[in-house]
């Protein structure tokens, strides 16, 4: 069996090579420097300065090549870097479909930055395919998707996406964070750009701030990293470093989280003072049999609707467990309020169209013990449901 023919978790650990090639150290040494010697006046080796590259970060952007079977990859400072920076190989008179629910951030990019370099969008409901064909201009070049989406976890039918897009000569970019290459492969179904906010679950550890692209084929990876070279949203070789390390365990902590958020999604599913779950795993979601058909598993992202603002601030304040926070992905189950966290950016209006109520939270399930968790979830709900009933 060659490397290639290794199942994704064991090439989370092991790279193409054994250890590294001058000392077989098992682990990717950290080059902590800014600019490399060159021993010929008319020839450079392949680092110069590190900006333009740097043996840790080029073997962390090899990694997530792998991962996600593309060409090109690229590591940035952030998830907000890779994707503005994918984002900005659109030119003014181009415009762009994005998924409605979409990150708070990327809305906020796409509607206050690019539109100062009259580069259009049009945000759509993408689980309406037919809605999305309706959307695309003459000049639209890029779709750009996130599903599951964040926070209301609904689900885009990748194959018949990228169909369309190719029908109309669209590049497909695809925020991949919530799935990771564990759980959805978009390049193998035909998207041009993956991205990453690696902060998330590939980091796994609430350490580092980083962000992965990954291109299907070479031409679009060098125009990619023609922009990240020229804005310089590099990620540095320590960053790159402790990604790797959290790569190397994704598949133990995301199999565990995700088994874990089906379990506590039945549970609030049955509770009778949750209003909605939302979780790709529950054969009642819209998007159930189509995230199945292009996903190995549902993750460990759910969000769930309590009745008021009211409620939500009182299971917040009595849930013991979770840390309270903005964020997700890491070994510490995450409880977040979307309407003043991850989607503040967005306007009120524009968030209540898109589901994300004032009573709604989205958990990210870490690696406690999801028996404790449950137990937590039972006894918050139980005072938040209390002092509803006394109008507290």
């Amino acid at each position: 069996m060659s490397h290639n023919d290794n199942h994704l978790e064991t090439k989370l650990i092991h790279g193409p090579q054994r250890g590294e090639v001058q000392t077989g150290a098992v682990n990717v040494p950290i080059y902590f420097s800014s600019t490399f010697h060159q021993n010929s006046f008319d020839e450079f080796g392949p680092f110069d300065y590190s900006r333009s590259g740097n043996p840790t970060r080029e073997a962390l952007e090899e990694k997530i090549a792998e991962l996600e079977g593309g060409t090109r990859g690229l590591a940035f400072a952030s998830g907000m870097a890779a994707i503005s920076s994918a984002l900005l190989l659109l030119s003014a008179g181009d415009h762009v479909l994005v998924t409605k629910d979409v990150y708070g951030g990327t809305f906020r990019f796409v509607s206050e930055v690019l539109k100062r370099y009259n580069i259009d969008h049009t945000f759509v409901d993408m689980t309406d395919l037919n809605e999305t064909k309706r959307a695309i201009k003459p000049n639209t070049k890029v779709i750009y998707v996130e599903t599951p989406s964040n926070p209301c976890m609904n689900i885009t039918n990748i194959p018949e996406l990228i169909k369309i897009a190719k029908a109309n000569n669209c590049l497909t970019f695809i925020d991949n964070t919530f799935m990771t290459p564990l759980y959805q492969n978009p390049i193998d179904l035909g998207a041009d750009i993956v991205l990453h906010s690696a902060t998330k679950f590939l980091s796994g550890h609430s350490d580092v701030i980083a962000g992965l692209a990954v291109t299907k084929d070479k031409e679009l990876g060098d125009k990619l990293a023609f922009i990240q070279n020229s804005f310089g949203s590099i990620l540095g070789a320590q960053d790159s470093y402790h990604l790797l390390q959290g790569i190397k365990t994704l598949g133990a902590r995301l199999n565990q989280s995700s088994n874990s958020a089906m379990q506590i999604a039945d549970y609030l599913n049955e509770h009778s003072f949750v209003k909605d779950v939302y979780y790709p795993g529950l054969s009642a979601h819209p998007g159930y049999d189509i995230h199945k058909n292009q996903s190995a598993g549902a993750g460990a992202v759910l969000s769930f609707n309590l009745p008021n603002k009211s409620a939500a601030k009182a299971f917040v304040d009595n849930v013991r467990i979770p840390v309270f926070a903005v964020s997700l992905g890491a070994v510490e189950s995450i409880l977040s309020y979307p309407a003043t966290m991850s989607h503040a950016a967005m306007p009120a209006a524009e968030r209540e169209k898109r589901g994300i109520t004032d009573g709604l939270l989205r958990f990210s399930v870490g690696l406690e013990n999801v028996n404790d968790l449950i137990a937590d979830f039972e006894q918050a709900l139980f005072i938040a449901e209390k002092q509803a009933r006394v109008g507290v």
